[in-house]
């Protein structure tokens, strides 16, 4: 199964709330893959190992998978768009 991370500052509240919600749509659209929430200090680790970053604060830094909006997520403002992004991603990985 594919890995997306979701990063915020402790990784508990916010990265956590994303996580649930597009596990919940990634499945509803029947796309194998799972999101997992990470802290922000472990995230140069955990990225390697993933196909998609979904991020809760703008980052200005380059990362190695495709770095998806999470605000997307939390306000449902360009959701669709933000999901379409990522099934790309995890299609093409």
């Amino acid at each position: 199964m594919k890995r997306i991370i979701v990063a915020c500052a402790n990784g508990v509240a916010t990265s956590q709330a994303v996580a649930s919600k597009v596990n919940r749509l990634l499945k509803e659209r029947k796309v194998d893959a799972v999101v997992d929430a990470v802290n922000i200090k472990s995230l140069d680790r955990d990225i390697k190992d993933c196909v998609a970053y979904i991020t809760i604060t703008k980052t200005v830094k380059e990362y190695p998978v495709p770095v998806i909006n999470g605000i997307a997520f939390l306000t449902g403002v360009r959701q669709e768009d933000e999901l379409k992004k990522l099934i790309d991603a995890v299609n093409k990985s």
